[in-house]
Parts: structure tokens; sequence; C-alpha cells
């Protein structure tokens, strides 16, 4: 699915780009929290929300997935960008100029397979490199700030230059990505440590 997504950033109204990521696992709780909180402001902010394998939304701009350049267009052109705590997304986000709405994926609510999201995403939180959500009122704090103010999540963009920090983070993820992996081979092959 295509979705019709030019538009400036800064432009008005606010447009937020929500991305859950390609994980298999739902991500309902926040598709939920997003429903929720666009449904107050429908007049006044356009999100857009890829939602993944989780439930279809009742928004009008929703696809379960977006291409690599669709993605990198959007996330040119909004004003906020809103993650799951996948290393990669955080990165095109940064990357992007945005310092992104981070809401990690809980296996306690079987989002994913371990707590990897939410011990990486706390860390960048600390470090100030993401706004963390662990929560549907932190969400929508940071989503009502950065729409009042978007320059508040902005940070200087250079598509040329990477972050030196940003690669770190991708390195940390692809560790991440390996660990998680490997303990899945291991569950697979009978065998625990």
């Amino acid at each position: 699915m295509t979705l019709d997504l030019p538009r400036p950033r800064g432009g008005w109204p606010p447009y937020v780009l929500a991305v859950v990521g390609t994980d298999v696992h739902r991500f309902d709780r926040l598709v939920d929290w997003l429903e929720r909180w666009h449904a107050g402001r429908a007049a006044g902010v356009r999100l857009v929300l890829q939602y993944g394998h989780s439930r279809t939304p009742r928004l009008p701009e929703a696809a379960p997935f977006l291409g690599h350049e669709e993605l990198q267009r959007a996330m040119a052109e909004a004003t906020l960008v809103v993650s799951h705590g996948g290393p990669a997304t955080i990165t095109e986000a940064r990357r992007n100029g945005h310092l992104p709405i981070v809401v990690p994926r809980d296996p306690g609510h079987d989002e994913h397979v371990d707590n990897h999201q939410q011990l990486f995403s706390r860390r960048l939180g600390a470090a100030g490199m993401v706004r963390l959500c662990e929560s549907e009122a932190e969400l929508v704090a940071a989503l009502d700030e950065g729409t009042a103010d978007p320059s508040r999540f902005v940070l200087a963009a250079d598509p040329d230059r990477p972050d030196p920090r940003a690669e770190a983070v991708a390195r940390v993820g692809r560790v991440i990505d390996d660990l998680v992996a490997a303990r899945a081979r291991q569950r697979v092959g009978g065998w625990r440590r």
C-alpha cells in the first residue's frame, strides 16, 4: 500500500509519523494509544501509522508496511516521529533530524521475545538521544509538546554525514539482534545455557 505522503516538514497541520517496525509480534498497545490520542486532535494533526503485524488501526492514513524509500521520504517530511525501540528505526529518525519519541515493545504484553528494546531505549533516553515513553500518559505528553512546539524534537540533520552516536546505536542494535537470534537458535536446538 502506498500512502500519499508529500508535505513539507513544519507545515500545518503537524504531521506525525508513527512506525512500529516489521517484527512479527503485534504492537496493538501503541496502536490503541495513538488512536485515542488522535481522536481528540483529528482536525489539528495528520497521523500516518505504519502498523506492521498489529491490528488494522481505525485511522485514515495507515499501512502495514512502507518501502524503504517511502519510509525515508515520510521521515524527512514528518514534523514528529514516533518509533518502537528498534535500533535501525531510531537511527533513521535521528539521521533525518528527529529526536524520536520512542515506545519500546514490552515482552510482558507479548510484543517481543525479550526486553532488549526496553533496555536499549532506556539507555538512549537517559543519554537524551530519544524521548522515552513507557506509558500512554508519557506518549500523550510528548506528542502534545511536540505538536505545540516541534522545534523541541528537531536535531541537526545532515543525510550525507552520519551521526557518530547514531552509528554506535546501529552497531549496538546489530549486536542485540545477533544475540537475540543466537538465543532463538538455542531454543530451537533444544538446549539452554
